[in-house]
């Protein structure tokens, strides 16, 4: 077998606060359009496709915003090659969730529904998310080389990045030894010897001056064998609830904008009902003895904020600045800002917000205040 994924599999749930008013819960933030036109959706399927799997690619996501997904796929013809949209037509599936649970339990779903489609075949799944940046994808696919032999190999693996700054929003992962020597696995892959949850400034600044420890990307690899029997040995309850997928027969694949998504399954509605919501974080990556990481080397960000959307712009349209300066607009109507500094200013669906940079940490606030008030 080579050392690749078989099939890759995009978390594309959400609801939409962290980029309020941009994002909401109809429109995550998944959709939202970067300055090369594309959506951190379609650049997720593009690096999807640049993995070059030989299975199916499957995007995990709520009901509600099936329409919109199936076209933003739709949308990808008018500039990926020939041979890519013969895959995105052929092997992209859209599997909408009857309901959201965290992440553990439609990573489940998804390797039954792999196992099911094709139970003779060792299908090894690399698992992303539908809103990150992720540069150059040249370095991201040699990367996922290495991963992909360590998931072949009977390991839950994760991503580590290499942290810029003294981050508290992100998880860490401190890394014990190589793995060169125990699976004759690259040099850059280590066995993880800790995963830490979001620590304050001081802490984040030890670990930086450590060199030890890297930040949890959320990106996986496994197969799906090795992710149904760590689900039977630490989460009973949610494999009881998934062993209706061992007797059942294959979803029917409809068509929405010309691609592929599954909706009704029996199989599925019975296992959400009162399966436990928990992210495959809590519920096997800091609990499995086979948790390893690649120490990776592209660039990436979950552009979690509007600073860290901002990064993203290299200027500013539909702006007038007077006597103005440190000022990120992001706007469908034109702008004049005079005399006023360190300011983001975001105008989208009807909605107006205007925060100093930097106080991204009010967003959740923000959201629950306006559903509240207006």
């Amino acid at each position: 077998m080579s050392s690749n994924f078989t099939d890759i599999v995009i978390l594309a749930g959400g609801f939409g606060e962290r980029l309020w008013p941009a994002s909401r819960p109809d429109f995550p933030k998944q959709f939202l359009s970067l300055q090369n036109g594309q959506s951190f959706l379609q650049s997720a399927v593009l690096r999807s496709l640049a993995v070059k799997p030989s299975g199916k690619i499957l995007i995990l996501t709520r009901r509600d915003i099936l329409e919109e997904m199936t076209s933003q796929c739709e949308k990808m013809k008018t500039f990926v090659s020939e041979a890519d949209w013969k895959k995105i037509c052929s092997d992209l599936i859209i599997v909408a969730e009857p309901c959201a649970r965290h992440t553990a339990a439609p990573l489940l779903l998804a390797s039954k529904y792999l196992n099911n489609s094709d139970p003779d075949k060792v299908h090894n799944i690399l698992v992303l998310a539908s809103d990150h940046i992720i540069t150059p994808v040249e370095r991201f696919t040699e990367d996922c080389k290495k991963a992909a032999e360590a998931s072949e190999k009977g390991n839950f693996v994760c991503f580590a990045i290499k942290p810029t700054e003294p981050s508290t929003g992100y998880g860490y992962i401190k890394m014990g030894e190589s793995m060169k020597e125990i699976q004759n696995l690259s040099e850059d892959v280590y066995k993880i010897e800790q995963f830490k949850e979001k620590p304050d400034l001081k802490t984040a600044e030890s670990y930086l001056s450590s060199g030890k420890y890297c930040w949890n990307s959320g990106m996986f690899g496994f197969t799906a064998d090795f992710f149904e029997n760590e689900m039977a040995l630490y989460e009973p309850a949610i494999a009881s609830d998934f062993s209706v997928f061992n007797k059942t027969n294959l979803p029917e694949i409809k068509l929405l904008n010309g691609i592929k998504y599954v909706k009704e399954w029996p199989a599925m509605e019975k296992a959400y009902e009162n399966v436990k919501s928990i992210a495959v974080d809590n519920a096997i990556a800091e609990r499995t003895e086979k948790a390893v990481v690649v120490k990776s080397t592209f660039g990436w960000d979950d552009v979690g904020s509007w600073d860290a959307f901002e990064k993203l712009f290299d200027k500013n349209e539909n702006t007038v600045q007077i006597e103005a300066k440190d000022n990120f607009v992001y706007s469908d109507i034109p702008v004049a800002l005079c005399g006023v500094e360190g300011l983001s200013v975001v105008i989208k669906n009807g909605k107006a917000l205007v925060m100093k940079k930097g106080t991204s940490g009010f967003m959740r606030e923000v959201v629950k205040q306006v559903k509240e008030n207006f």
